[in-house]
């Protein structure tokens, strides 16, 4: 079993910054792949970033190119999206999730079998 717990959301003004953790517990080893998704109110859940763990390579949303980054840390096992000139659009709650299986590029939220809570990111115009 896996476990995730994100942290680091909270409310900005346009332009600020944030940088979101997901801490994973459990069989770390079998997890491949992990991705931050986001829903705003109304909206579907929509994937954001992902990290392929074996080679390190990212896959972004490309309204958020060039302002968010995800990265891990492998001694710590944990993940992160540093997101950067944050617009009020960027408003949503946003997971952490990750799966047992490769990904080159963005899949949908059925590809990932874990989830984290969600932590809240609101951004004032």
């Amino acid at each position: 079993q896996v476990q995730l717990v994100e942290s680091g959301g909270g409310s900005v003004q346009a332009g600020g910054s944030l940088k979101l953790s997901c801490a994973v517990f459990g069989y770390t080893y079998s997890i491949n792949c992990m991705g931050w998704f986001r829903q705003a109110p109304g909206k579907e859940r929509e994937g954001v970033a992902t990290i392929y763990i074996p080679d390190k390579s990212t896959y972004d949303l490309d309204s958020v190119k060039g302002r968010f980054t995800i990265s891990r840390d492998n001694a710590k096992g944990t993940v992160y999206l540093q997101m950067n000139s944050l617009k009020p659009e960027d408003t949503a709650m946003y997971y952490c999730a990750a799966a047992t299986t490769a990904c080159r590029g963005m899949w949908p939220r059925w590809y990932y079998r874990y989830w984290g809570q969600g932590t809240q990111v609101t951004v004032s115009s």
